[in-house]
């Protein structure tokens, strides 16, 4: 198989035409508009989307206004993006979810979804019930592309396999990504008086992933020292069992922290409204899983005064003077 970067580029360059080549080339199919079909479980969806949009509808930020001294007025306030691209792994209809009814909540007027053939009418069925009707049916690094240089959307989010995420890495150069959402992940810290047996359930859940899910067991006898090597792996899961679920509030470093006997990794994957799309690969120590705020995007406005701006006017020509900005100081001489 070619490179990543040669596919990304070749679409990039030649768009549909090299599309269609390489769709047909590693999927068997040309591009094409997905049809509802399989077994949708409507229920399960529409009672998740309930939930993630309970959840994600709280979460919106707000917008400030301040006058900084008289006559200077400062405003940030967020606003939706226009366009959003989601990739959908195969039959992940629980990740379109996670990822299309926050862009709705947060006012997203295109969704594009793109998704292997395979089980693309599993994930079009999902969609119908989400009102989302753009998914087509092509996966990989070349829909990747599409969606930054055919679509031309403003983001793409949702995660995917090796090939998938080194795609939304090369893209980002030039449209935003959510995060690399790569191999699955969790560390399950057993505490004393922990249950073993849980234990093994939530590793052999990650494990259901792939063969290169990264699945750790902590057997916790010292709090502090397991609390350091959670922190140092940053993991998209982490499970606390026993006498470690007093860990929660001090764990800075993971995508998700799940607290307690009850509460599986799984629940938060397909029913809680807690968003699973999460940082992998170390990501979770500077940045954490897709929220409301993926989709939206903070402007700023300055508003001001005659004497607002005679009041900032020396500070403007000082800095200009130092930095070499002659223009600059001309500029505030109104």
């Amino acid at each position: 198989m070619s490179g990543v970067a040669d596919i990304v580029n070749d679409v990039r360059e030649r768009g549909e035409t090299a599309l269609s080549e390489w769709a047909l080339k590693l999927d068997g199919v040309e591009p094409r508009r997905a049809r509802a079909g399989g077994e949708v479980p409507a229920q399960a969806i529409t009672d998740l989307a309930r939930r993630v949009r309970l959840w994600h509808d709280a979460q919106w930020p707000q917008n400030v206004q301040m006058e900084i001294e008289p006559g200077i007025e400062l405003e940030r306030r967020w606003v939706p993006l226009e366009s959003v691209g989601i990739y959908v792994p195969r039959n992940l209809v629980s990740t379109l979810v996670m990822c299309a009814v926050p862009a709705q909540a947060a006012g997203v007027e295109r969704i594009v979804v793109v998704t292997p053939p395979n089980g693309a009418g599993l994930i079009a069925g999902a969609a119908e019930l989400l009102e989302i009707d753009v998914v087509w049916a092509v996966g990989g690094p070349h829909a990747i592309a599409a969606l930054a240089y055919i679509h031309h959307v403003d983001k793409i989010v949702g995660p995917g396999n090796t090939y998938v995420n080194e795609a939304k890495l090369l893209v980002s150069r030039d449209v935003a990504i959510d995060l690399p959402a790569g191999p699955s992940e969790v560390v399950v810290v057993l505490g004393r008086g922990g249950d073993g047996a849980i234990a093994q359930l939530e590793l052999a859940a990650q494990q259901e992933h792939g063969p290169d899910s990264v699945c750790v067991l902590i057997e916790a006898d010292d709090l502090e020292l397991a609390l350091r090597e959670v922190d140092e792996r940053a993991p998209e899961h982490v499970v606390l069992l026993g006498e470690a679920e007093q860990l929660a509030p001090r764990i800075r470093n993971a995508g998700a922290v799940f607290v307690g006997a009850s509460s599986p990794v799984a629940s938060g994957d397909y029913a809680t409204g807690g968003n699973h799309v999460l940082p992998t690969g170390g990501w979770a120590r500077s940045t954490g899983g897709l929220g409301l705020e993926t989709f939206l995007k903070p402007v700023t406005t300055q508003r001001l005064t005659a004497d607002g701006l005679a009041r900032v006017r020396p500070t403007v020509e000082a800095l200009a003077g130092v930095e070499g900005m002659p223009a600059h100081a001309a500029a505030v001489q109104r």
